[in-house]
């Protein structure tokens, strides 16, 4: 029959195992590090290659999603309210019809969805991606039916 100390020495060795040295955590950090840097770097090469296209339809289509999305904020969150107001104070006056419906309001979620995309929070993806983790369960598939549908893809299109 063992003894504690035995198994005391048996599970700490068993932990330290499982478990990094401080050094192994900074080195790590590091790697991670150097993998976001890339990864910002590449975006930032792909923004500047794209910026620089002769066709508007290449170099201004961020801009011009930006200006939609700056505009929907605009609409919402400053000229909406005032047009409310406005809109209560003339059918509190009668110059409005109190059946006649108000300034409609943008759904929002669509709205943040594009402007998040746009402020770099989709690269969350792409450096899910980076990292090999495995997202398929995300989207309601187990990984073997997520692996059947790549295969069954590739024999369609093969």
């Amino acid at each position: 029959m063992p003894n504690i100390n035995q198994i005391a020495d048996t599970v700490a060795s068993v932990v330290d195992n499982l478990t990094t040295t401080k050094a192994e955590m900074k080195e790590l950090q590091l790697q991670q590090q150097s993998l976001d840097q890339q990864l910002l770097q590449n975006q930032t090469d792909t923004n500047q290659i794209e910026a620089g296209h002769k066709s508007i339809f290449v170099a201004g289509w961020r801009p011009a999603i930006g200006w939609v999305g700056a505009l929907g904020f605009f609409y919402q969150f400053i000229l909406f309210p005032l047009l409310q107001w406005g809109w209560s104070f003339a059918q509190a006056k009668g110059w409005i019809d109190a059946t006649v419906a108000g300034p409609p309001a943008l759904e929002i979620g669509p709205l943040m969805t594009l402007l998040m995309g746009m402020l770099g929070i989709g690269a969350m993806r792409t450096y899910d991606k980076l990292k090999g983790t495995a997202t398929d369960a995300i989207n309601g598939m187990s990984r073997r039916e997520a692996r059947l549908r790549r295969k069954l893809n590739k024999e369609i299109a093969g």
